[in-house]
């Protein structure tokens, strides 16, 4: 499992974790979750911040799940955040995923002010 140093932990001043220490013998696979217009403005933080995280590392290059929090990722997928290879399998710590720009900007204006 790729570790993708420099990315941050978890959100400052919260539990809000966006990676993992080390890889699991029963790998936690992704799978799209639907985000509530009523979430908490903490949630809405650690959302901000992450995709930030994500756009500021990767752009729009492909990058390896790795250490990143399949909890967190899985808020993402499938909207901000797709797979970047096919055939895609959600439960592979080298799976390739991409963030898509457009998408991103739509959901998240002010990270692209």
């Amino acid at each position: 499992m790729i570790k993708h140093r420099g990315f941050p932990g978890r959100l400052p001043g919260s539990d809000f974790q966006f990676t993992i220490r080390r890889a699991s013998k029963d790998i936690t696979p992704l799978k799209a979750r639907e985000r509530f217009k009523y979430r908490k403005g903490k949630d809405l933080d650690a959302d901000r911040w992450f995709l930030a995280s994500l756009i500021d590392m990767f752009g729009e290059t492909p990058f390896e799940r790795g250490n990143l929090d399949a909890g967190r990722l899985s808020w993402f997928l499938g909207r901000e955040v797709v797979p970047a290879e096919d055939p895609f399998d959600p439960a592979s710590y080298e799976a390739l995923l991409r963030v898509d720009m457009k998408v991103a900007e739509a959901a998240f204006p002010e990270l692209f002010k």
